[in-house]
């Protein structure tokens, strides 16, 4: 199923934005603190929502092959 894909692709970008993130503000501790908390806060609603396409999509398999079972 495409959702699959598509959400772990989701989950690897959220991740890789908050870990750049995190590594810009070890390097800078004095930086853009405001700009980083708002890419952080967004790339974690981002990570839950691509969790949430999972769930979901493994539910409608789910109730897909017990309907067909």
């Amino acid at each position: 199923m495409q959702a699959f894909a598509i959400a772990a692709a989701g989950i690897a970008d959220a991740s890789a934005r908050f870990d750049a993130s995190a590594r810009r503000t070890a390097g800078d501790p004095l930086g853009n603190l405001a700009g980083e908390i708002v890419e952080r806060v967004t790339a974690e609603v981002a990570f839950k929502a691509n969790v949430a396409v999972l769930k979901t999509a493994d539910e409608m398999s789910g109730s897909l092959l017990d309907i067909l079972t």
